[in-house]
C-alpha cells in the first residue's frame, strides 16, 4: 500500500509541475519531486535518526543535484525559475 501512495505523490509531483503525469523529465518537475524527497529525509534526520549516516549522504546527494538543476532552470528560464522557487518555497 506504500507505494502506491508514493506514486500517487509522485504522479500529483508531476501533474502539478511538469504539466502532465508523463511528463517526468522537466527540471520543474524534477526539481519539485527532490523537494519533497529531501523535506522527507530532513523530517527523518531530525527525528531522531541523526547517526543515520547513509541518510545523511543521500540528503547532502539530493540537495547538491537540486542546485544544479536550479542552476540549469536559472540559465535557461528565468521567469520558470522564479516562479518555481516561489512555488516552493526555497529561500532565492
Amino acid at each position: 500500500m506504500a507505494n502506491a501512495t508514493i506514486d500517487a505523490k509522485k504522479a500529483n509531483i508531476f501533474k502539478t509541475y511538469g504539466g502532465s503525469e508523463k511528463n517526468t523529465g522537466s527540471t520543474e518537475a524534477q526539481v519539485a519531486l527532490l523537494t519533497e524527497r529531501i523535506n522527507h529525509i530532513s523530517q527523518h534526520i531530525k527525528g531522531g535518526n541523526k547517526k543515520d549516516h547513509s541518510s545523511n549522504l543521500s540528503l547532502i546527494k539530493m540537495v547538491g543535484q537540486r542546485k544544479r538543476l536550479l542552476q540549469y532552470l536559472s540559465r535557461t528560464n528565468l521567469t520558470g525559475y522564479r516562479e518555481l522557487i516561489a512555488k516552493l518555497g526555497l529561500r532565492k
